[in-house]
């Protein structure tokens, strides 16, 4: 069985041109249509551009849950940085979109207490203003990656099981 996620290409917006040439001849290696979704460039977890060549400059769907915290906990997020900050792209363009939950930052009382947003304009806010530590904001979303990536990986450990 195919899963949605291995029939879509999620193609980066600087390489739109031959992507569409792909999806062009897709059809005629006797594959289904592909759904085409473009994004925009967004940095990479090492500060950069994100690259499948550094597999810490990016989380992949089946990353185990701690492979997804040490990603994480070791990814460039300066205080205030909203521009070069791989954390804050996943925020905005992977957990808003596809959670309906507001994103948790839990804290301890000293620190200002647990704060919630649901709205990610008001995070990014609160992260250029220095409101938010950024191994606060990175143990909160390797918690909220890991409970969107968990059914995914149950679903292919069952495929495995099965086709192996």
């Amino acid at each position: 069985m195919k899963s949605i996620l291995a029939s879509m290409l999620n193609l980066a917006e600087s390489i739109k041109e031959k992507s569409s040439r792909l999806l062009k001849s897709v059809p005629t290696m006797g594959y289904k249509k592909r759904i085409h979704l473009m994004n925009p460039m967004v940095p990479g977890l090492t500060g950069s551009k994100m690259s499948s060549s550094d597999p810490d400059s990016k989380i992949d769907m089946l990353d185990s849950s701690s492979a997804v915290k040490k990603k994480l906990k070791k990814a460039f997020c300066e205080p205030g940085n909203i521009t070069e900050n791989g954390i804050l792209a996943f925020v905005k363009y992977v957990l808003f979109p596809l959670r309906e939950e507001p994103l948790v930052i839990v804290r301890d009382e000293k620190h200002g207490g647990s704060v919630s947003y649901a709205i990610y304009t008001d995070l990014e806010d609160a992260f250029a203003k220095q409101e938010i530590y950024p191994l606060d904001l990175k143990n909160a979303v390797a918690s909220a990656l890991n409970d969107l990536m968990e059914p995914v990986r149950r679903k292919f450990q069952s495929v495995d099981r099965k086709s192996g």
